[in-house]
């Protein structure tokens, strides 16, 4: 299993992502797009989540594929995100088909930046611009760390982020994922630079600094955030032909790579979820054999894509949160 070219979600062919940020708000929109409609699904494990058109991601339902996914910063607020984002692909005349109306099927999440020092005294939610905007920004290249649906965001003890990474299997399978980490756990071993997620770090990607010597597990985590204010939110995606049922299952082990990345992860206070997308550009030729192995890569991904967010968000004025690097440098 290796890193495809870019390292990025949109290794998967048949995506891309866009990016639109505030940052007098200090919020921002992240935007998947299938080049066409893909199958979707979803699975969350934190206890306060925020989404939009999720019901319809199950495998029972009508509407088995979707036009894009929507993360976004502003709690409820961010839901709006996701309207800008259908009203752009209306204009383009994407949608599903009901009689000669198009309705664009944008599912979406969102994360709580509201109380991250910006300026959050709009008479007119901007959510709704912002994932306009985002929308007429997507391309197969896209920044990492303070960006998109990450700007606003923090950890128990550094500023969050956007993160990404793929994985090539043998099979020729790329699997990928996008992340927009806003803890109340930590990226981070103690009070050092090492991360959580070095098992599974591919070169140095973020930084190469494997896990310190004399390794412990966590003792009981502070929780420095209040009720509401956490959530990471992701995407985990795919080239493979996945049904419905089988991308649920890549969203569900995905969650692994969660826990392996955030200490703490999925409390009652987090709203922590995974989206699943396959836009079914290779057949599988073992079903069994090859669902195991992108739910693997897909933990393994995530897990990366978390840390590298952390590792490369951005010092702004007025953050309330050191940067992985302002306060390791190098590590």
């Amino acid at each position: 299993m290796r890193p495809g070219a870019r390292n990025l979600i949109t290794d998967v062919a048949g995506l891309t992502v866009g990016h639109a940020e505030d940052h007098r708000i200090r919020t921002g929109v992240t935007v998947l797009l299938g080049e066409k409609p893909f199958t979707a699904a979803f699975h969350v494990m934190g206890g306060a989540p925020g989404t939009r058109e999720t019901d319809l991601l199950a495998p029972d339902k009508l509407v088995q594929e979707v036009d894009a996914l929507v993360l976004s910063g502003g709690s409820a607020f961010g839901l709006d995100a996701a309207s800008g984002v259908a009203d752009g692909l209306r204009a383009l005349g994407r949608g599903f088909a009901v009689g000669d109306q198009r309705v664009p099927i944008v599912p979406g999440a969102i994360l709580f930046d509201l109380l991250n020092g910006g300026a959050k005294d709009w008479r007119e939610n901007p959510y709704k611009g912002l994932g306009r905007a985002a929308l007429e920004a997507a391309g197969p290249d896209f920044a990492l760390g303070t960006a998109g649906a990450g700007t606003g965001a923090q950890t128990h003890d550094l500023k969050g982020g956007l993160g990404s990474a793929s994985a090539v299997l043998d099979s020729g399978i790329t699997v990928g994922a996008l992340v927009a980490v806003n803890a109340i756990g930590s990226v981070t071993v103690g009070d050092g630079p090492h991360f959580w997620a070095a098992p599974w770090e591919t070169g140095d990607e973020f930084g190469g600094l494997g896990l310190p010597s004399g390794f412990a597990p966590a003792a009981e985590p502070p929780l420095m955030k209040r009720a509401g204010e956490a959530t990471t939110i992701a995407i985990v995606a795919t080239d493979a032909a996945l049904s419905q049922a089988q991308a649920q299952r890549m969203a569900t082990a995905a969650h692994d790579g969660m826990a392996r990345a955030i200490v703490p992860s999925h409390t009652p206070i987090d709203g922590d979820l995974v989206f699943a997308a396959a836009t079914a550009r290779k057949r599988l030729s073992d079903p069994l054999t090859d669902t195991f192995l992108i739910g693997h890569a897909a933990a393994s991904c995530l897990a990366r894509a978390i840390a590298r967010a952390v590792h490369a968000a951005e010092t702004r004025k007025g953050d309330l949160a050191p940067t992985w690097r302002t306060r390791f440098g190098n590590g």
